[in-house]
């Protein structure tokens, strides 16, 4: 965190052709309120490179016996002497880093920001819902909100009666919704020309199904944006979405390729399985929960729409950021009995008729084989950070998001691929072999190729499929098109799943156009 920080503030001053102090000034001033106050704790006197400060304040430290992580290369100094560690004797020595009002103490302000009285109720906020993957602002406790971010409506359908527990997206709709709209789609009353209510007109025998993902930090569309550390384009408006992405955990499910709903403002466009399904039958409205990185599922099996499941789970099971990176994946017993474990929790609380469809893990080569020579946002001012020296900075200091695949070791990349081919193997086994009383499975691969392909189709390039600041994640127009091949591939071998089109949806949207909204 320091060395990002320290080095958006530095580039800022080469730039603008400022003082450091100057440009610290000027991040301060591009953050929204009171975020501002984690920006006014950097007092930076001098323009040095980004890891001598950091180490020298003592943020960045190096463990007895581990390498000294930095992710610039080392600062030059005498062709026979170590210049990093020159550096930092240098720097400790002559008190160049930091003023007189930030000393050290100050600096680990970064770890203890919630102190500060501004942030303390924000913070509270996101602590509880890391901790427990709901809605903070929930009145009813139906686990679904009428707030976006904090586990709201951005990952679950949207409440409308957050005072009734009994009326939430995706249940079947009370006495056909005469008096009220118990389900959340929109639709409600009785027409007057005949006294059948709207929703048993409209929806009765539609096959109404909602959509639930399973997933990571994929599949909740984790994104940092790219113009937070681009000082050539950096303004006010770069950092207008700091505060929903900050309370949205620096995820984005509403524009994600299974349950995205909004337009995205993250560049690339919007298509999810949720779309689809909602234009396919106008009953399903609001009927979606991401429940990525351990959330709670929403489900009663008594009163609700059956669901279409997607588990995605596409690296997590050999994706870590330790140094003996194999010990630690998932073996192919461990991922039989886990996924076993999940499905029969499943099994106990879905609706009769749900559908659930196992995703195969994805081919990672990818990632290094497109990105590892390319500059990275950090690196383009002065074309000196390439994803291969992000990669190698962020497993020396051990927080990998997958140690497995962002490493120059091609061995251990092939290794990688070949356990995750092998989970992939028994998603496909159990999907063949086992059988639930409330749902069938299905198995598909992981797109990736086919994305590329349709991508290169388009005109684009392969790295703009991956996240440009982590280097890892999907890219919004990767789940833009991954939605499109999932979509037609479910059409041509389980149509079964996503229901019929519902014939009444464009009387359904004349007569409900402004009760649907999200």
């Amino acid at each position: 965190g320091c060395v990002l920080v320290v080095s958006v503030v530095e580039q800022l001053a080469q730039w603008h052709n400022s003082t450091v102090k100057a440009a610290v000034e000027r991040l301060c001033n591009y953050i929204p309120g009171k975020y501002q106050i984690i920006c006014h704790m950097l007092r930076i006197d001098r323009e040095m490179n980004a890891d001598v400060v950091c180490h020298s304040l003592k943020l960045c430290k190096q463990d007895p016996g581990q390498p000294l992580c930095h992710l610039y290369p080392p600062p030059k100094r005498e062709k026979y002497s170590p210049g990093l560690f020159y550096a930092l004797a240098h720097a400790g020595q002559k008190h160049q880093i930091a003023s007189a009002h930030s000393s050290h103490k100050s600096f680990m302000g970064f770890s203890s920001i919630c102190a500060f009285p501004l942030l303390a109720n924000l913070c509270e906020k996101i602590k509880y819902v890391i901790r427990n993957k709901l809605p903070f602002e929930d009145f009813d406790g139906d686990k679904f909100s009428t707030f976006p971010t904090l586990r709201g409506y951005h990952w679950r359908g949207r409440d409308c009666d957050d005072k009734n527990t009994t009326v939430y997206p995706g249940r079947r709709p009370e006495n056909w919704d005469v008096k009220s709209d118990s389900n959340c789609n929109g639709i409600w009353g009785v027409d007057p020309k005949d006294g059948i209510p709207y929703e048993e007109k409209f929806c009765k025998g539609a096959d109404s199904k909602g959509v639930v993902l399973l997933g990571d930090s994929a599949g909740a569309h984790f994104h940092i944006p790219p113009e937070w550390m681009t000082v050539t384009q950096m303004s006010a408006k770069s950092f207008a979405n700091l505060p929903v992405a900050l309370t949205d955990e620096l995820d984005w499910p509403q524009f994600s390729e299974i349950t995205g709903f909004l337009n995205s403002t993250i560049g690339g466009w919007t298509d999810s399985l949720y779309l689809r399904l909602r234009r396919r039958n106008r009953c399903n409205h609001r009927d979606l929960q991401n429940i990525s990185q351990n959330g709670i599922l929403a489900r009663n099996q008594l009163l609700d729409n059956p669901a279409i499941v997607v588990y995605a789970t596409i690296g997590n099971d050999v994706c870590n950021g330790n140094r003996d990176t194999l010990a630690h994946m998932t073996t192919p017993k461990e991922m039989f009995s886990n996924v076993m474990q999940a499905l029969q929790y499943l099994d106990s609380r879905l609706p009769n008729g749900s559908h659930v469809i196992l995703t195969g893990l994805v081919d990672g080569r990818f990632l290094w084989d497109n990105l590892h020579d390319r500059y990275h946002p950090l690196g383009q001012l002065n074309r000196d950070i390439t994803y291969s020296q992000l990669y190698s900075f962020l497993d020396c200091l051990q927080v990998s998001p997958c140690s497995g695949w962002l490493t120059s070791n091609e061995t251990l990349r092939n290794l990688t691929s070949e356990r995750a081919l092998q989970l992939s193997n028994v998603l496909k086994e159990i999907a063949r072999s086992e059988k639930f009383a409330n749902f069938d499975t299905f198995y598909m691969d992981f797109p990736l190729r086919q994305t590329a392909e349709e991508w290169h189709k388009m005109g684009g390039e392969p790295w703009q499929l991956i996240e440009p600041v982590d280097g890892f994640h999907p890219s919004q127009i990767a789940a833009a098109l991954g939605t499109h091949i999932t979509w037609q591939k479910a059409l041509r071998e389980w149509p079964q799943v996503l229901g019929k089109e519902n014939p009444f949806n464009d009387q359904i949207e004349a007569i409900f156009k402004d009760q649907g909204g999200y």
